[in-house]
């Protein structure tokens, strides 16, 4: 990038314009720093953009192997992307803090859906909330194919006694994109529901996210 103009350079375009006056693709090219022989920075976040189908979501949720498949990104290229994606989603989750409270499925949703939306494959995850429904912490509880089996409810339940929990709402994502709940889901919500009751701990929701849409089994009546 030295050959380009002074004023066409994104380190320099950031320190005159500010960050949030920068495209994509030239913040991008800053986190790789450099390219290789031949192949600019800006030239690596193109590709890496066009791996990923525009998607930065969908960036920061691949593997570092998919990344490393771009010339010009090696190992310590990609854990640069992957991490500055996850401190980006980090940014968004730690705004929404405990002492704002879990309203209805569009906050677990808001919440959430940066970190699953975009996900290959599911992921199963526990919100412990205080008595005001405010998020004492995320518990991830399985990765992979959704299994009643594998879902064990004493684990779910340990994590909220010890968080002092109030309540707990579940959410997992289908990549799938259609939310409609399968059987397994609606044995998984049965199950914890359950076991939440005998505990004292309620479980209040259990949220399916995939891509842009959601369902909320609470709202269905399926609880």
């Amino acid at each position: 990038m030295r050959e380009w103009p002074r004023g066409d350079r994104p380190r320099e375009r950031l320190r005159e314009v500010g960050v949030h006056g920068l495209a994509t693709r030239e913040l991008l090219s800053l986190v790789v720093g450099s390219g290789s022989r031949g192949v600019s920075a800006m030239d690596v976040a193109d590709a890496l953009l066009r791996r990923c189908e525009g998607s930065l979501a969908r960036m920061g949720s691949a593997p570092a192997g998919l990344l490393e498949g771009v010339a010009g990104v090696g190992g310590a290229t990609a854990a640069r992307v992957l991490a500055a994606l996850e401190l980006g989603r980090r940014g968004v989750r730690e705004r929404l803090s405990t002492r704002d409270p879990i309203r209805g499925p569009g906050d677990i949703y808001a919440r959430m859906a940066p970190r699953l939306r975009d996900l290959r494959h599911e992921e199963f995850h526990a919100l412990l909330l205080n008595s005001q429904h405010g998020v004492l912490r995320e518990v991830l509880i399985t990765r992979g194919i959704l299994d009643a089996s594998l879902i064990h409810p004493r684990e779910v339940l340990r994590e909220a006694i010890v968080e002092s929990a109030a309540a707990v709402i579940l959410v997992h994502n289908h990549p799938s994109g259609n939310p409609s709940p399968s059987a397994e889901d609606r044995e998984v919500t049965r199950q914890l529901s359950a076991a939440g009751r005998t505990v004292g701990i309620p479980v209040l929701d259990h949220v399916i996210i995939a891509g842009e849409a959601f369902r909320s089994l609470a709202q269905d009546g399926l609880m």
